[in-house]
């Protein structure tokens, strides 16, 4: 089983146990659970993805960390007039564990 979550403006897929990387969630601390709306659910062959039935159904995550991602660069030059920029960026990311998927209602 298998579901299409929502995170951040960004759709991921998850299972029971994956740890995935979401953007920083600032009102959680290590150890809190969070939950996350679904957009499609899989069950063997069975595909849920109408909306009134994913309503009530969340994934349920457990915090694990808060770090910093890679580093970019972000280089700016202009020519012939002796422009150039460097700026460095680090996405901050919060780490997520996959503790439960709720199963739809039948129908």
């Amino acid at each position: 089983m298998y579901a299409i979550v929502r995170t951040g403006g960004r759709q991921q897929k998850v299972s029971v146990g994956d740890v995935i990387e979401v953007d920083r969630i600032p009102t959680s601390k290590v150890g809190d659970s969070v939950e996350l709306s679904t957009l499609l659910i899989v069950d063997g062959d069975a595909v849920t993805s109408d909306p009134w039935v994913l309503a009530g159904v969340k994934a349920h995550a457990e915090v694990v960390d808060h770090h910093k991602g890679a580093k970019i660069d972000i280089l700016k030059y202009k020519n012939k007039t002796g422009y150039r920029k460097r700026i460095g960026h680090r996405q901050l990311h919060t780490a997520l564990k996959i503790t439960g998927i709720d199963a739809p209602a039948k129908k």
